[in-house]
């Protein structure tokens, strides 16, 4: 990291920091699921695999995107972490759907219709309903237990057939050693509280990979950034996006989403949102690199303010970076845009845009995109949602390469009412995986809409992780392979019974929800 350009990265000056742990006595809980209804700063081998691979699809949902055909062929599993299951610091585990990345190497099948993996989950910012606090971001480890029940149906309804079981905590640090913290930045990039306080970088977490050094890539809102952290969660590398992404006000930069901390909720920006660059709480919500770890991509969750955002009916377009990464030090490349789909709203009786929440790069060089609506599901006044997706994304010859054209400050790729401007052309958006479908979601007693229970669907779904049904299915070289496509969902810490500051902040959210964090598994071929 260059120590001359750390004052550019959001942070805040924070009163209170967490005092030290003596880890020797703090006892690793763990829980098993019950069944229920830029700039730089610088295996067990099984031979009766068709106990698994149908040979007769039911395709729920296909498409065809950058001449490759794509099919759902229905959902396979369901999990969930409970709402008040803390982590090994006494904290409550939520909004681990921000991201997730399951290791490689530790997916197998232990048995004819049983897998085991190891998954990385990403919290995001904290418990923020009520404001933001200091939170320490940091990444979950989680063991994975799938076993299948080919037999459920709406009228037999599976219980969970997907096991949990949490095994560790990585907290994130700055380079210097010192916790990073999810309080919001101020608008200078800092702010300054009565105290001994010192200078933390600010994170908001959204995007996870995992590197082929074991190290974790994570992208966040705040910056946007993203950020190479040790496998200790030490930052040892940040990437500056181009400067038409990174927000201003009143013509400086300005890294506050204007999210006020709890024990100030009037706190107030001016003008509340960016006038330029990413829009409060909409930055670089993606992140996945390669199947051979060179190359890193990131996207927008939806327009620059300068572009179409922030009216939701306008922010469309959404950019997607590459960068070169094979060397260790990141090399921006190329630069796309994506046209995000639109549903319409049946509460405000317009169209408006789904933005994208995670994105996955797949073996065939095409992407899965996750994008959906907002304000439907469990603890939510509205409970049906209509738009909840796994879309594919393909970058084609004819797609325009934005890179150097349009990053300078203020630079924009579409008007303000997100129409792009002539010569450009986006990516290729095809429509995929539907989330809600009822007949799927009865397999294992879930529904979209109606009753405020446990087994209604969450609102947030923000993570991808793609893993062979076949472990051996690379060796055998067939042309069409099926894959468990797993998506945790983002519960935003929302529980009666939490806890932050390692285990001595007790909350309760005032929704008055206990929202799991639930998990499905979907399976796709292609």
């Amino acid at each position: 990291m260059n120590p001359g350009l750390s004052s550019f990265m959001p942070d805040i000056f924070i009163d209170f920091i967490p005092t030290s742990l003596q880890l020797s006595s703090i006892q690793l809980s763990s829980f098993y699921i019950p069944m229920k209804l830029p700039i730089l700063l610088t295996a067990l081998p099984w031979t009766a695999a068709a106990a698994t691979l149908r040979s007769k699809s039911n395709v729920v949902n296909q498409t065809t995107c950058g001449g490759t055909t794509y099919a759902y062929t229905g959902l396979e599993g369901y999990g969930f972490i409970p709402s008040n299951a803390t982590d090994k610091y006494g904290d409550t585990i939520g909004g681990i759907g921000s991201s997730i990345a399951i290791k490689p190497d530790s997916w197998r099948r232990t048995a004819p219709n049983t897998y085991s993996g190891i998954v990385y989950a990403l919290p995001d910012r904290g418990w923020n309903t009520n404001g933001t606090l200091n939170f320490q971001p940091r990444i979950h480890k989680i063991a994975l237990t799938l076993t299948l029940t080919h037999n459920a149906s709406a009228q037999h309804p599976s219980p969970p057939n997907l096991h949990l079981k949490y095994l560790d905590t990585i907290l994130l640090t700055g380079p210097d050693g010192l916790p990073t913290t999810g309080l919001d930045a101020d608008v200078t990039g800092a702010a300054s509280y009565p105290g001994p306080g010192g200078k933390r970088i600010s994170l908001d977490p959204e995007g996870l990979a995992i590197d082929n050094d074991g190290s974790f890539w994570v992208s966040d809102e705040y910056g946007p950034y993203v950020y190479k952290f040790s496998p200790e969660g030490k930052m040892i590398l940040a990437i500056q996006p181009p400067e038409a992404i990174l927000p201003r006000r009143n013509g400086t930069l300005s890294f506050s989403a204007a999210s006020p901390p709890v024990y100030n909720p009037e706190l107030t920006i001016n003008p509340e949102d960016p006038q330029s660059g990413r829009n409060n709480n909409q930055g670089l919500e993606a992140l996945t690199i390669s199947p051979d770890g060179k190359t890193l991509y990131t996207m927008m969750q939806s327009a620059l303010n300068q572009e179409g955002g922030p009216k939701k009916k306008n922010r469309q377009p959404a950019r997607l970076l590459e960068y070169d990464i094979a060397s260790g030090t990141p090399v921006y490349r190329h630069e796309y845009v994506v046209l995000l789909p639109k549903y319409e709203d049946y509460t405000q009786n317009e169209s408006v845009v789904a933005s994208q929440s995670e994105m996955h790069m797949l073996p065939s060089g095409d992407f899965l995109v996750l994008s959906r609506d907002s304000g439907f599901g469990h603890g939510q006044d509205e409970t049906r949602s209509v738009y909840r997706h796994a879309d594919v994304v393909a970058i084609g010859n004819s797609t325009t390469d934005l890179k150097g054209t349009f990053d300078g400050v203020g630079a924009s790729v579409a008007s303000s009412k997100g129409v792009l401007k002539d010569g450009i052309t986006p990516v290729e958006y095809c429509e995929f995986l539907d989330y809600n479908v009822e007949s799927e979601l009865a397999k294992f007693g879930l529904h979209n809409g109606g009753a405020q229970d446990a087994w209604l669907l969450n609102e947030k779904w923000e993570s991808f992780a793609l893993v062979p049904v076949d472990t051996d299915q690379q060796k055998r070289g067939s042309a069409k392979k099926e894959y468990f496509l797993f998506s945790f969902s983002d519960n935003d810490f929302m529980t009666q019974d939490g806890h932050m500051d390692f285990g001595r902040y007790k909350y309760a959210d005032e929704s008055g929800y206990n929202i799991d964090n639930q998990v499905l598994v979907f399976r796709v071929e292609f």
